[in-house]
């Protein structure tokens, strides 16, 4: 058998000291997440974020900044998630897009108030990215290089 990890990105999107936040149904009960999901075939990073902030918050997102590159399991019987987490801005809201599946509401709440609701988070990675921003981490968007279908001789 094969390992590989799934690929995601999620976003940390702040405005006035408070996080952006999706409330969504999982297997667990509802529960906070970034803005976040899946790469999609034949996508790339930055048009994944942009996509999934979108589709989950009816925000438009521009991603300024990489705040980390994480790699995580929850236990040796999960699957292994590379998580690239950016920072950015939202502009142009939608309040009257549908969400996608399974997102129940959005949310601007402060680092505190995620805290509070450590037991509903999706992942540890939610407070930990907030933290991460917070601390200062950001890497420029330049250390991702997209090479799809590019023709090689």
């Amino acid at each position: 058998m094969v390992w590989k990890p799934h690929v995601t990105v999620a976003a940390v999107i702040e405005q006035g000291k408070r996080f952006l936040v999706v409330e969504e149904e999982t297997s667990y009960g509802l529960q906070f997440n970034q803005p976040a999901g899946h790469l999609e075939e034949g996508e790339d990073l930055i048009t994944a974020i942009k996509r999934e902030v979108q589709e989950e918050t009816g925000w438009q997102f521009e991603p300024e900044y990489i705040v980390s590159i994480q790699l995580w399991r929850k236990s040796p019987d999960s699957p292994s998630f590379v998580r690239v987490c950016f920072s950015g801005h939202c502009h142009s809201h939608n309040p009257m897009q549908q969400l996608d599946e399974g997102i129940v509401a959005t949310h601007w709440l402060t680092r505190d108030e995620i805290e509070t609701e450590r037991h509903r988070l999706r992942s540890p990675l939610v407070l930990i990215s907030i933290d991460d921003y917070l601390s200062g981490q950001r890497h420029p968007l330049s250390l991702l290089k997209s090479f799809i279908d590019l023709d090689h001789e």
